[in-house]
């Protein structure tokens, strides 16, 4: 059954637990951040080097859009996603919990509209470039190395008790879903 934004498998188990929340399949989470990285480095190398700018407003305003697809409809349902799932086609699912994607997402959703209205607004320097060096970095660290930064956020932030303990927290890649006492 689909879900407003991931898959949730009746009977699925992982690691010998039963998941009973959302989940996302961890490689098209990768190669869609991979799709990203790639766009955005163009993009970005564009206005860098050769002081192109239109590029990186048409990048940046079409990848808010898919992130804001990602948050509201899911993965399966952003341009990206698609392409993502094509490219993953035939491998075996390694299920994730959908929240803290979606998490990191609503993340990249506001570096993206915040990078939509800086490059539309005409700002040039330090920081544009800073967002956009920070956005590619996490992408990249997502792609190549599985490493989901808004995802330590939000497990950060349940640990200090600053976010409410959620149970649609249930599996992420390398167990980093787990918080002490929580059995």
């Amino acid at each position: 059954m689909e879900l407003s934004f991931g898959q949730r498998i009746s009977g699925l188990t992982v690691d010998g637990r039963e998941v009973h929340a959302a989940v996302f399949d961890e490689r098209e989470v990768r190669a869609a951040a991979g799709i990203t990285l790639v766009v955005g480095a163009v993009a970005f190398s564009y206005a860098y080097f050769d002081q192109q700018y239109v590029p990186l407003r048409v990048v940046t305003a079409l990848l808010a859009l898919d992130f804001l697809l990602r948050v509201t409809l899911g993965l399966r349902h952003s341009p990206v996603g698609v392409l993502a799932r094509a490219l993953t086609r035939g491998r075996p699912p390694e299920w994730v919990s959908a929240k803290p994607k979606r998490f990191a997402w609503t993340l990249g959703l506001a570096m993206a509209l915040s990078m939509t209205v800086i490059t539309s607004s005409g700002v040039r320097g330090l920081l544009p470039r800073t967002v956009c060096l920070v956005c590619l970095t996490l992408m990249w660290l997502e792609s190549v190395l599985g490493l989901c930064i808004g995802c330590e956020i939000a497990r950060l932030l349940m640990r200090r008790g600053w976010m409410r303990d959620d149970p649609g927290f249930e599996i992420c890649a390398g167990g980093r879903c787990e918080l002490p006492g929580r059995g």
